[in-house]
């Protein structure tokens, strides 16, 4: 059995989350516990269930109620939970799902999830593989489409873990989840202080023993195919904010600077765009 409230207006405060909460409003919405977030789409939250997030609650579209349902109880049940049970499942018209901002993207579904604590990155690196981790550190990213397509590049191609500065955007902001294909719940991932970072977090992976590769582009820059690169241990990938790039002190404390080569005339690369390229040359991947 379902736990269905059929709705006729968005006005009940139980759909704050999707109405009238914000992405920052969600973050905090039940401290000192995690927060919310919203997983858009069936096939986002499918894979949000299963990486084991638990919902709050799913906001349905009518039409769409039957095949929704029969998809997510079929995950749920694959994956060995137990069910949607008695979490309430919000179902309205079109004409009021129509209202809600990103309608057009939605498919059908939203639901609100439950946020989970994150390790702090001594924790967080020791879950890696023993052999041959490969990690990549997020500084700065502040645009969610980015953030949502470099997790969806890790998870394709071979990176073990990803480092996201507390000044980056949120990999459960809606759009970060949605550009990611849901790969945000599939790529394990935690994140560091950025004042922290900005003291201190070169040093910190050094002393948990990573090497570090910045991509930067400077004179002393080696290509992403260097093949000393496949012989680091443990390598975290630093990649930085859209605009400036890396800041100085990352950069002047990282064991190497990589670049990719660009024809001339021009000198970088979109963030997401060069995280691709650069995982898929030195990411763990396994070919099928």
């Amino acid at each position: 059995m379902h736990n269905l409230i059929f709705l006729t207006d968005l006005a009940r405060p139980d759909l704050d989350p999707y109405v009238r909460l914000n992405e920052a409003q969600l973050f905090h919405a039940l401290e000192p516990q995690p927060g919310l977030f919203i997983a858009e789409s069936p096939k986002v939250i499918e894979r949000a269930l299963r990486a084991g997030y638990q919902p709050a609650s799913l906001l349905i579209e009518k039409k769409a109620l039957d095949r929704d349902l029969a998809d997510l109880d079929h995950e749920m049940a694959i994956n060995q939970t137990s069910g949607l049970g008695q979490t309430p499942i919000y179902v309205v018209s079109s004409e009021l799902l129509s209202q809600l901002s990103g309608y057009n993207l939605l498919r059908g579904a939203l639901a609100a999830m439950h946020r989970v604590k994150r390790p702090d990155l001594a924790i967080f690196l020791a879950t890696m593989p023993k052999a041959h981790p490969r990690i990549a550190v997020l500084e700065s990213v502040v645009n969610p489409t980015n953030i949502g397509a470099i997790f969806r590049s890790a998870a394709a191609l071979g990176i073990d873990g990803v480092v996201v500065t507390s000044d980056s955007a949120d990999p459960f902001y809606r759009r970060a989840s949605r550009v990611s294909m849901g790969t945000v719940f599939q790529v394990p991932w935690t994140y560091v202080d950025a004042k922290l970072w900005q003291a201190e977090g070169i040093s910190l992976l050094h002393r948990l023993g990573y090497k570090t590769a910045a991509m930067a582009l400077r004179h002393n820059t080696v290509n992403i195919d260097d093949p000393q690169l496949d012989q680091v241990d443990k390598l975290a990938i630093i990649l930085g904010s859209e605009g400036p790039g890396l800041r100085e002190k990352t950069i002047a404390q990282s064991d190497f600077t990589i670049k990719i080569p660009m024809a001339p005339g021009v000198d970088s690369l979109n963030v997401a765009a060069a995280s691709a390229l650069a995982f898929w040359e030195l990411g763990n991947r396994e070919e099928n």
